[in-house]
């Protein structure tokens, strides 16, 4: 029997190789539902339908709806760490932002993003609404906040940088880039190189600025 690694807040589950096969299936597959953009695919009961299995199951590898979004959340979080997992301490700032710039933009199309993306959707906004209905999912989402923000951190390891401004550099970035990927989802006249370029260089003005 072996351990296996759970989401914020949802209690470690021990199960053997089989347990775990299907438990990754069925993640899988409700990633690949949730990045259709079918408003109804957020249903863990269709999920479980969708590929085979009962309700039951699913309450058993995940306890309920909320455990088995938060063990989604905590799927794309592992495989986006892995995406930010390197960092040149030998390159210039500007190369390191463009870099981040770059991966956002380009991983935000990506069906793990369009997933949560749907997901996110269909959640409660308040969060005190989405703590109380949702707590497991919740604490992923803040959980990824504070992974994301210690990976803006990670990213400008030895720079002279505020860490305030690494702060709110990190906490803008998530929101331009979905800007940026949204135009061109939807078909813009804009040059989105330029407009990325030019955030590029926003961002490190901001972040070289001594005042």
């Amino acid at each position: 029997m072996t351990e296996v690694a759970e989401p914020t807040g949802v209690p470690a589950r021990r199960t053997n190789r089989r347990g775990q096969a299907t438990r990754e299936n069925m993640l899988e597959a409700a990633l690949r539902s949730l990045a259709s953009g079918d408003p109804g695919s957020v249903s863990a009961n269709r999920i479980a339908k969708d590929i085979g299995a009962t309700w039951g199951a699913v309450q058993y590898q995940f306890g309920d709806a909320d455990g088995f979004w938060a063990a989604v959340l905590h799927r794309t979080a592992q495989r986006r760490a892995e995406t930010f997992a390197t960092v040149d301490e030998s390159a210039p700032l500007r190369a390191r932002v463009a870099g981040i710039v770059d991966t956002l933009y380009h991983g935000l199309a990506e069906p793990d993003s369009r997933a949560i993306e749907n997901l996110r959707a269909a959640l409660p906004r308040d969060p005190a609404e989405l703590e109380r209905l949702y707590p497991h999912t919740a604490a992923e989402l803040y959980s990824w906040g504070q992974s994301w923000l210690e990976t803006c951190r990670n990213a400008f390891t030895g720079l002279d940088i505020d860490p305030e401004r690494v702060r709110e550099v990190a906490t803008l970035i998530p929101g331009a880039m979905r800007g940026l990927v949204s135009e061109r989802q939807l078909g813009s006249y804009a040059d989105l190189d330029v407009a990325r370029r030019g955030l590029t260089n926003a961002l490190v003005a901001y972040l070289q600025s001594p005042d």
